[in-house]
């Protein structure tokens, strides 16, 4: 017995090994001419200049990300200092404390034409620290530590 029988080989088929072998030939015969090679170095510049271009950007987004989770911090270590805040923001606290409220809430309560501003209100609040949020499906829902 052979070692490839051993290991499980199979004999190769000879009119297979030959088709794949002429392809190989007909294959490096074309990698030889000096178009078909420049063609492939200038894809792979292509390819690598917008992996880099991605790669900036996913960098940029990042950045962004920390630059707002470290205002939050920094806005929570400034909790202790006195912040000052127009009234509507103290009365919005005031009323998130009770529990957990979302926009619309905010909306009625306050009497905002749209949700869009009572979100904005609530989400200043939170980048500032003094509140926390939660989505549950499609509502978020802020509430106070």
């Amino acid at each position: 017995m052979k070692d490839n029988d051993k290991q499980g080989f199979k004999p190769i088929d000879n009119a297979f090994t030959k088709e794949i072998r002429s392809d190989l030939e007909t294959h490096l015969e074309k990698f030889r001419d000096p178009v078909v090679m420049a063609e492939m170095a200038y894809r792979l510049l292509e390819e690598r200049e917008n992996t880099n271009r991605l790669l900036k950007t996913m960098i940029q987004r990042l950045e962004t990300i920390e630059a707002k989770l470290s205002n939050r911090g920094t806005a929570s270590q400034n909790a202790g200092e006195e912040l000052m805040l127009p009234e509507i923001d103290e009365q919005i606290l005031n009323f998130v404390k009770a529990g957990k409220v979302t926009a619309e809430e905010v909306r009625e309560k306050f009497n905002y034409r749209g949700k869009n501003a009572a979100s904005a209100r609530l989400n200043r609040l939170y980048e500032l620290g003094l509140l926390q949020k939660r989505q549950v499906g499609k509502k978020v829902f802020f509430f106070s530590e």
